[in-house]
Parts: C-alpha cells; structure tokens; sequence
C-alpha cells in the first residue's frame, strides 16, 4: 500500500491478513499492519522496515514511492523482526545509504545480519537530530517501551511523531474495527510490562507539538490526539480504566462455570453496571489479559486439579504476574470434590502482586451447587459492588 500522509511523507506499509498468530501466540483475526514510512526532501529517509512475510510487496511499494529516487537514510527505530527483517536487504539495494540507530540498535543488528554495515552506520543518541533539507528528526529513546535499544523520532516540520511499537495496534489497515479495543490488547500482552518505561517515554514527548502519530502497527493517527494519549496514560499508570468486574472461570466439568456464571448473574440483579466473563480454556487468552487491566475488579474461579490449579488458570495468572498487575481487587471461587485447594493457590500467587485488595469472603463449592446459592456467593457479590 502506498498514500501520501502528508505532501512529503508517504506510507509504504503492507497488510498482513493470512498471519494467525502474532508473535507465535496472539490470536489477529482481523491481520497485522507493519507500517514503513519515506521522508521525501533533499534526503530521502527511510523509517523501519516490515516483517519478512511481507518483503517482496514492501520493497515493491518503497520503489513505486520512491519513483526513480534513491534512498539516502534508513531510521531503525526498533530491531524485533517484524519491523527489521529486511534491513539487510533494502541495504544491499541501495549500497550508498547509511543506517541511523543507536549503540544498542547495531549491536542488536550484528545478532541478526551478516553483511557489515560498520562503515555506513550512523550512531545517536538522545535529542540528536538528522537534517534532511526541510524536514528535520530529532531522536528520543525509549529504552524498554518494549525492547531496549527502541527509540522514536520527532519530525520537527510537519510535527510528526514516528512512535515505534507505542500507538500500535492489532488489525490490519483494512479492518474496520474499534480503535481502543484492538490496541489495548496488544499494549497490555506485549508492552504491558514495561508500565514505568512507557510513563518516562510520556513524559519526554509531552513538551513536543505533535499533530500525527505514526505507529508501527495500526493506523496512523491524526484527529483527537489527546484520547489516544490519555488511553496510554492510564494503562501505562496500571490505572483501571473502567469500573467494572471482570470474572475469569478455570473448569473442568461445567460445574465451576455454573458458579462463574451465577455470580454474574447475581451481580447484575444487585445492580452491577458491568460484569464481564471469559471462559479461560476456550476463550482468548491474551483478551482474558486485556479485560482483567481494563476493569479495576477481578474475580478468580478455578477448580483443583491434581491438588493445584487448573492449567488454564495457572497460565492466566502467570501472564497477570508478568505484565504487572496491580491496583485491582479481587475475589475467589473455587471448587473440588474432596480437598478444595485453588483458592489458597490464587490468593498466594495474587498477594504477590502490588497493590491487591483480597476480598472475603472466599465461595468454596463441593462439587457442585446443586441449584443453590450458597451464602457466602451474596457476601461476594455485596462485597466486590462496595469495593
């Protein structure tokens, strides 16, 4: 795909809609973009490259952009493979361009390519900047927003922000689908983490007048900007986003999903304004992730199996604990015919985590409910409505 952005800066990007999974495990039904930009002044710039599934019609789209032009710089903002697959290719087509990145950028470059490019490398640093006539970039870096050697880059001119992975999102150009929805799964599954890094990044670009957002997956944002920077504030700030109770159920035969489920039910008789469940063996996991960092009350119902938990929970609430979750309450259902155990699992791999409220109190359900709803399934839902 080519179109103009501006007069001067053109997307050469491609659509990629036959990819299952991203990464190897997140689920994109609606594809992935990898987004590539060209610079056009007296120097041409070339920002990032794409995935290698997508070669042959990026370096065709960078050709019809370039119109019998030449390529005089390529900015590698970010080293992962999806947007740097061809950075060796594209600079062996054009032998007189020079690479710009930072120290960790070639260091990381000489892990994945063999041809040297020491004598065409450009190293910055922080606010160093690349004339390109008119146009003029200025580099910021943003260590570990998700990888260490990421940087983005401010073009001064036309007062664009070319912000790496940060603004993406999961979906191909193509799709037309919620903005939000899309790029808070793929923020809190992939950058998720790296909260305190992504605040820093917030920051250092705050003082800069910026009027389109090119990302490196998803669209390219110019309307509203202030919406889209204040959604990444929240989730960078680990903040809830909405007031909500997000349930995540673990069974095996039905039984503790008949519980998930009438607690849901329950909720919303007492007047719950949201309640959300996901059925963590058959659902998406990595949107199981997204709700449990969207909603600020989470409610955890899992079987014992084999005296632990359920493996499906088990995963969960490893990715929970990997992405850093914190500042959330949370409740706890479990089940088991003869010696209940889940419920002192989850708690202590939940007490773990920052900022955890533990609510009580615990409904532990033999079996099953056999049409009842115990007590202690009203305390709950009292207590997750007044939390």
């Amino acid at each position: 795909m080519v179109k103009n952005i501006t007069d001067s800066v053109i997307y050469v990007g491609c659509d990629d809609t036959t990819l299952d999974l991203f990464e190897s495990q997140y689920v994109v039904p609606n594809g992935i973009s990898y987004n590539s930009y060209l610079i056009m002044d007296e120097k041409v710039c070339l920002m990032d490259t794409v995935d290698k599934r997508a070669s042959d019609e990026w370096l065709e789209n960078v050709k019809t952009a370039l119109n019998g032009r030449t390529i005089d710089y390529l900015v590698v903002q970010h080293m992962e493979p999806d947007h740097a697959a061809n950075i060796q290719r594209i600079a062996e087509l054009y032998p007189e361009m020079k690479i710009v990145g930072n120290a960790k950028t070639f260091t990381m470059y000489n892990q994945f390519f063999n041809l040297d490019i020491s004598d065409r490398s450009i190293t910055v640093k922080e606010g160093d900047t690349l004339s390109l006539g008119n146009h003029t970039l200025t580099f910021v870096m943003a260590p570990m927003v998700h990888w260490p050697e990421v940087m983005v880059s401010y073009e001064s001119s036309e007062k664009i922000l070319f912000s790496a992975d940060g603004f993406g999102k999961f979906g191909a150009l193509s799709a037309d689908e919620d903005w939000a929805c899309e790029a808070r799964r793929y923020y809190f599954n992939i950058v998720g983490k790296y909260g305190a890094q992504v605040q820093a990044l917030l920051k250092k670009v705050a003082a800069l007048d910026i009027q389109t957002i090119c990302p490196l997956h998803g669209p390219i944002l110019t309307e509203n900007l202030g919406y889209y920077i204040d959604k990444y504030n929240t989730w960078s700030s680990y903040e809830p986003e909405d007031k909500g109770i997000f349930i995540a159920y673990a069974s095996i035969h039905g039984n503790t999903a008949d519980a998930a489920k009438q607690l849901k039910e329950l909720l919303e008789s007492k007047g719950a304004p949201k309640v959300s469940i996901a059925d963590l063996s058959r659902d998406d996991m990595a949107e199981a992730v997204e709700d449990a960092f969207r909603y600020d009350r989470l409610v955890l119902a899992c079987a014992t199996y084999d005296g632990g938990l359920f493996p499906c929970m088990e995963e969960f609430i490893s990715h929970l604990k990997a992405k850093s979750y914190q500042k959330r309450t949370v409740g706890f259902i479990e089940n088991g015919t003869w010696a209940p155990m889940a419920a002192k699992l989850m708690k202590a791999s939940l007490e773990s985590m920052k900022n955890i409220t533990i609510l009580e109190p615990t409904v532990t359900i033999k079996s099953s409910l056999k049409g009842e709803i115990p007590e202690s399934m009203q305390q709950l839902a009292d207590a997750l409505i007044n939390a």
